[in-house]
């Protein structure tokens, strides 16, 4: 096992394995060899490979053929039922999945076989604000984690209405959608012009509330 500090390493080679590090915390994902060489200003991608793999003979990374950013630390393959999940305050309308990563405020590191989120779902997650889904037991500065999927009636969705993002029950009447709080102090929505369904809940993460 090698160290951030091992003596093996050249200088350049560190700063590189501290520049993976770092980009994966604050991004969620490993950088791509373009950005590698947008930082260090090397002179093609190529160079940026070639320092990928002096890394990986290295042992301090490893790396998968043919898969774009695939680049993982060693110490970090005990982590299979991990899955690094992108948190929003609210999705831009229109966002596609591909890009919820980089436009995340942060991301959390969240156990699939705990939490029961199927490895293979399209997952972000939302911290909740206000008191309207307390009936739901889901209250301010909870995160709840979304499968990006079609609802069925009475899933709790993140949904854009009329250019608004919210956290409700979905519900169908009459053929009509609308989103419900569970709150008796907040109405029904209904949409005027688009409902867009962003994500559909499956799982919360609460947050803990001191008394004072």
């Amino acid at each position: 096992m090698f160290t951030d500090t091992d003596s093996r390493l050249t200088a350049r080679q560190q700063e590189l394995l501290e520049y993976l590090r770092s980009y994966q915390r604050t991004n969620g994902v490993m950088p791509s060899t373009r950005d590698i060489q947008r930082h260090f200003g090397f002179s093609s991608q190529t160079a940026a490979m070639s320092h990928l793999r002096a890394l990986e003979k290295k042992g301090v990374i490893q790396r998968h053929a043919h898969k774009a950013r695939a680049v993982v630390f060693p110490e970090d393959l005990d982590r299979a039922e991990i899955i690094d999940i992108p948190v929003f305050g609210q999705i831009p309308a229109g966002m596609a999945a591909a890009d919820m990563v980089q436009h995340a405020d942060r991301c959390i590191s969240v156990d699939v076989n705990t939490l029961g989120i199927p490895r293979s779902a399209k997952s972000f997650a939302l911290k909740v604000r206000g008191e309207s889904m307390i009936g739901a037991l889901i209250g301010d500065g909870d995160l709840v984690i979304l499968e990006i999927r079609e609802p069925r009636p009475r899933d709790i969705v993140a949904a854009l209405i009329d250019g608004e993002s919210t956290l409700k029950r979905y519900v169908v009447k009459d053929s009509q959608p609308f989103l419900q709080a569970e709150n008796s102090e907040f109405p029904d929505l209904l949409p005027a012009r688009e409902l867009l369904i962003q994500g559909v809940m499956i799982g919360l993460i609460r947050h803990v509330r001191r008394e004072n």
